[in-house]
């Protein structure tokens, strides 16, 4: 399997300023196969520690932070030869021993030489209350479910893939009908690379069915394990409401739809934690498209996505057919699923920030904007063919100025204003 991350990982390798490295991503999203496979391709030596349950490992880093005695331990537990330049020290699921986070402030101090990198769910890094987080002491890296061009590697579709990322649109226009087959597949499949890779190997659906639920248990259990105590029960109220509430006309959060009468104050700390964990994804409203695009952010009004589409199938029990064969995962979501693969595809390609625009009387709304240099860019998400769009036509007649793109399952054509881009070429 094919990570693009890679390519980033060699990056910090050969960078004159590099300093230790935190992979960071939610559970089940790769971390320890891509800093393995890393090692593999790039270095001589790889000292790979686990760090969960390892009591030998515990004890290197809850003694003190002196690194040639760290270094000593390291080469104890994995027998390995660290030397400098040639290895890759890897710690995995770091969470458990919150020392070894701090330890690497030290390596950069005082062991550049040394390339390190850690490994661990961001419910246990970035929200472990004992950690002292090294901050501008270490890279950070994030990673993600695998996008859509992953999965297109991932198939064997390498002429393929490499029509979509060099966006050649004519060579695209001509196996159209291919990739909206290989977009259905995505939709069900979605990017965990446990269910991508027991679809490559099987072409079995329950079987990815089966693995999509577990990870969803898994997650379950680690609000349990990882959350405060007051807060879990009501993490678990916003994680499953969030289906719904994109799969309905308007698809801000409205936190009624959770408890009668509840408001922002008695779950935004547990939104908070979703989205800090890496399993949630927030699009606040731009309440005017102007630059710049943050001054004009309404904290009040959001959006909330799933990390991965494959996993939103899963917890309302999409049926394949409905993907695969019908239209239905096009159509009768109210473009929900559309919307959650575009901004999963503009997160995995580094977009950010990005909002949603809507106005005080509802007359305009406008699915995504980002800005892009030094202009707005209205994205308009349209689940299959019929993009009759009242609201960006509007838009764009008031602004003669403004370009804007559309998202549909049409061929890419230029209109204008207005550029139509094919759904799997997000």
């Amino acid at each position: 399997m094919e990570r693009t991350v890679l390519q980033q990982l060699i990056s910090w390798k050969n960078s004159d300023d590099r300093k230790p490295l935190i992979l960071n991503g939610a559970r089940q999203v790769g971390k320890t196969w891509v800093l393995r496979e890393f090692a593999k391709r790039e270095y001589k030596k790889e000292a790979y520690v686990i760090c969960r349950k390892n009591e030998y490992a515990r004890s290197i880093f809850t003694k003190d932070f002196d690194v040639e005695r760290i270094l000593r331990g390291l080469r104890a537990i994995t027998s390995v030869d660290i030397t400098p330049d040639d290895t890759l020290i890897i710690l995995d699921e770091v969470q458990d021993i919150p020392e070894a986070i701090e330890a690497l402030k030290y390596f950069c101090e005082q062991a550049p030489q040394y390339h390190i990198a850690v490994a661990g769910s961001l419910l246990g890094i970035s929200l472990h209350a004992n950690v002292s987080y090294p901050v501008g002491k270490v890279d950070e890296i994030n990673i993600y479910p695998m996008s859509f061009e992953e999965f297109l590697l991932a198939k064997g579709e390498k002429e393929i893939y490499k029509s979509v990322v060099a966006k050649d649109y004519a060579t695209t226009n001509m196996v159209h009908e291919k990739l909206v087959e290989l977009l259905r597949q995505y939709y069900y499949v979605g990017g965990m690379p446990e269910a991508v890779q027991k679809y490559i190997d099987t072409g079995a659906l329950q079987a990815v069915r089966r693995i999509q639920n577990r990870i969803l248990s898994g997650y379950d259990i680690d609000f349990s394990k990882h959350a405060p105590a007051d807060q879990v029960q009501r993490i678990r109220m916003v994680w499953r409401s969030i289906p719904s509430q994109l799969f309905k006309e308007n698809k801000k959060f409205i936190y009624g739809t959770l408890r009668k009468g509840a408001r922002a104050k008695d779950f935004e700390l547990a939104i908070e934690w979703l989205v800090n964990s890496g399993l949630v994804y927030k699009v606040a409203r731009c309440n005017k498209l102007s630059l710049p695009l943050a001054i004009y952010e309404d904290l009040s009004a959001f959006k909330l996505y799933f990390l991965d589409l494959g996993l939103l199938g899963a917890m309302v029990d999409t049926e394949a057919s409905q993907i695969l064969v019908s239209n239905n995962a096009f159509t009768e979501y109210k473009g929900g699923m559309t919307e959650q693969y575009v901004l999963q595809q503009y997160i995995s390609h580094g977009v950010s920030p990005i909002y949603y625009h809507k106005t005080d009387d509802s007359r305009l709304e406008i699915d995504f904007v980002v800005q892009h240099s030094s202009h707005i860019l209205p994205v308009e998400v349209k689940a299959e063919a019929n993009v009759r769009a009242n609201s960006l036509t509007m838009l764009l007649a008031n602004n003669p100025d403004m370009q804007a793109i559309r998202y549909s399952m049409l061929p890419y054509k230029e209109q204008g204003q207005l550029t139509c881009i094919p759904l799997y070429m997000a």
